[in-house]
């Protein structure tokens, strides 16, 4: 996107204003990195990470109402010839469930592989020591996983 102040750039950001705040999810047994974009669906900012409990669900349909999030993006782990794995498999029954509890919003599955690698290079590239930041970790995946969707609907959006 150029930020010359055109129209076409105006326009579409008034476009995603309008209509989607997406929150990204990087699925983890034990812990669940959630992160949201900004209000023009630009950017990925980490939020929290919940534990993977039963009351995960009351505290993402509190993000989710306070936020006004309307699109889900899920990572869903691949190997890296592109098959699906166990972890993959508890991924998608965990989207299942957010559709179960979700059914107005809009579900992405995400290929969120490498996220996790590339989340320890953000980190330890800020100065943080990555083993004393595993909650941050996922919260930062799940950053990844939200800002490479942002990217791909910017890039479809020009092309337009």
């Amino acid at each position: 996107m150029k930020l010359n102040g055109s129209k076409a750039s105006s326009h579409r950001c008034l476009k995603n204003f309008n209509k989607m705040r997406p929150l990204g999810i990087d699925f983890g047994a034990s812990r669940i990195g959630v992160a949201i974009s900004d209000e023009l669906g630009m950017l990925a900012h980490p939020l929290e990470t919940i534990p993977n409990d039963d009351a995960f669900l009351p505290k993402l349909q509190k993000i989710v109402l306070k936020k006004g999030i309307s699109v889900i993006v899920v990572g869903i782990p691949r190997n890296m010839d592109g098959s699906y794995g166990p972890a993959a498999e508890k991924a998608k029954l965990f989207m299942s469930q957010l559709k179960t509890e979700f059914p107005g919003l809009q579900l992405v599955a995400w290929d969120e592989r490498l996220t996790t690698l590339e989340a320890q290079r953000l980190l330890h590239a800020a100065g943080r020591d990555v083993k004393k930041s595993r909650p941050v970790i996922d919260q930062v995946a799940a950053q990844v996983i939200l800002q490479s969707y942002l990217d791909s609907v910017a890039m479809a959006g020009e092309t337009e």
